[in-house]
């Protein structure tokens, strides 16, 4: 393994019984980078981490860690690693510093510097004055914090984080991500699984997931580049009969609603008319259309609408 990488994944599977979680997965992740793997729940993504962290073993294909094979060498990969799941895994009964000391000693910090390595961890996290706190009695943002903090005690040079920012409001989740942020500015790898489209802003590379497999792999505005077409946003009354007016029209790739708003992609600027005509004849009223650069949520969208397409065309043959 080049010394570049913190993660090389190629062709993974992970198979349970006839049911495919994750299907022939490739990618890397760079050492200092931000990867995200994005896609809506049940397409792959936690299972994709879970064999990368050597939880689970793949049914085929391969996967270094750090250098370390996730198969064969799973605990050289588990002692590199930081790990933060889903339901954050806090004791209730404990306090905040309890917590951080209980983490410090099970991940074998020594005990000269555990001292220290909290007071680093606290002020990073912004605990300072919570220290005695139960954990049973934090907020949701609070957790979160405490939660990154175990995950990193030992300062592991990859991080895994399991849709960290669940349940969080939004100005806590920006804040966690500037954290992240800064934990890739020293050197951190670092790959997030998460269902905000907002959220895979913040990565350096993004992996889209739907129904197990990878259906697209680039940094964020490669991805909205390769958007195909012109995407409008419609502004109207009644916008869930509009959208389905809008997706019946031959011109019309797909329609999405945003909100009140609706996306529609088209092939060309030009098909604005036909848009505005369609809906006005349908005695819906228009208030705007304007061309938008697309969101990776539209980019997210237009791949799925493709993948259903060809998976309807294979079934149909």
């Amino acid at each position: 393994m080049s010394v570049e990488k913190a993660v090389e994944a190629q062709e993974l599977v992970c198979q349970f019984g006839d049911f495919i979680a994750v299907d022939h997965v490739t990618f890397d992740i760079p050492r200092g980078e931000v990867f995200g793997l994005l896609g809506p729940n049940g397409a792959g993504k936690t299972t994709t981490m879970r064999m990368l962290c050597g939880i689970i073993r793949p049914t085929a294909g391969s996967a270094l860690v750090m250098g370390y094979n996730v198969a064969s060498q799973s605990e050289e990969v588990k002692q590199r690693i930081g790990y933060m799941s889903q339901k954050f895994s806090l004791y209730n009964d404990l306090t905040v510093s309890e917590n951080l000391d209980f983490y410090a000693n099970l991940y074998g910090v020594p005990q000269n510097k555990v001292k220290s390595r909290l007071g680093e961890l606290i002020d990073m996290a912004g605990l300072r004055g919570r220290e005695k706190q139960l954990t049973s009695d934090l907020s949701g943002a609070w957790r979160q914090r405490l939660a990154l903090a175990c995950a990193i005690v030992h300062e592991p040079p990859m991080l895994f984080l399991d849709e960290p920012t669940a349940g969080v409001d939004p100005v806590s989740r920006r804040e966690f991500w500037e954290m992240i942020y800064r934990l890739a500015g020293e050197g951190v790898s670092v790959l997030a699984t998460t269902h905000y489209m907002d959220e895979a802003e913040f990565c350096n590379v993004i992996g889209m997931m739907y129904r197990s497999r990878l259906i697209a792999l680039s940094d964020p505005d490669a991805l909205r580049e390769s958007m195909k077409g012109t995407l409008f946003e419609v502004d109207c009354d009644d916008p869930g009969r509009a959208e389905q007016i809008l997706k019946d029209l031959p011109i019309v790739h797909d329609a999405a609603a945003h909100g009140v708003l609706i996306h529609v992609q088209v092939d060309s600027e030009k098909q604005k008319p036909a848009l505005e005509k369609a809906l006005r004849s349908n005695h819906i009223a228009v208030e705007r259309i304007e061309r938008v650069l697309p969101s990776l949520e539209d980019v997210f969208v237009s791949l799925v609408d493709q993948e259903n397409r060809l998976q309807a065309r294979a079934e149909i043959k």
